[in-house]
């Protein structure tokens, strides 16, 4: 199937429905990765360009003294970045999988990303709504974004990987 680079069926504008979405990050951490949701995202799909944005008060993590530290200098610096954004420039569209290129912006910096993964629909739902899924996911530098916290460990080597992995799962209902 060819590759639709103005996807027609993402044409129009479509609202966001965070009960049916989620944003989540894993990191390695020493010998296994570790992971964390955001819960406040806010997404807008209209004329085939998706822009969004997540509360970085919002990271959720099972250690509430790391969460706390995620929030400060040394990660996010919530205080004074509140919000990690992104705005697509392009998407393409081929059969289901879905490349989609923008920018990011975590602590003030913001850097070109590309992030790929599956879109589903439109379908219309049993109550005659018409909904689109987006399953996307990008692996990032978080260093080149200044979150750079790290340890070094005896034997050489960080506590902390730099690459950390986005994923997200939106859902979006036809306007």
């Amino acid at each position: 199937m060819a590759t639709d680079v103005t996807p027609e069926r993402l044409a129009g504008t479509w609202n966001f429905a965070p009960v049916h979405s989620a944003a989540t990050f894993s990191v390695k951490y020493l010998v296994a990765p570790f992971r964390g949701e955001l819960t406040d995202v806010q997404a807008q799909l209209e004329g085939g360009r998706l822009t969004g944005a997540v509360k970085v008060a919002s990271i959720a993590v099972k250690d509430e003294n790391l969460a706390a530290h995620l929030q400060g200098p040394d990660f996010f610096d919530a205080e004074q970045h509140p919000e990690i954004a992104f705005s697509s420039d392009r998407i393409e569209i081929d059969g289901d999988r879905v490349t989609l290129t923008g920018e990011l912006t975590i602590k003030g910096v913001s850097q070109p990303v590309t992030a790929t993964g599956t879109i589903s629909g439109p379908t219309e739902d049993f109550m005659g709504n018409v909904r689109l899924g987006l399953s996307l996911e990008a692996t990032i530098d978080r260093t080149a974004y200044g979150v750079s916290w790290n340890a070094p460990l005896p034997k050489g080597g960080n506590a902390l990987g730099n690459d950390v992995t986005l994923a997200v799962e939106l859902e979006f209902h036809k306007a």
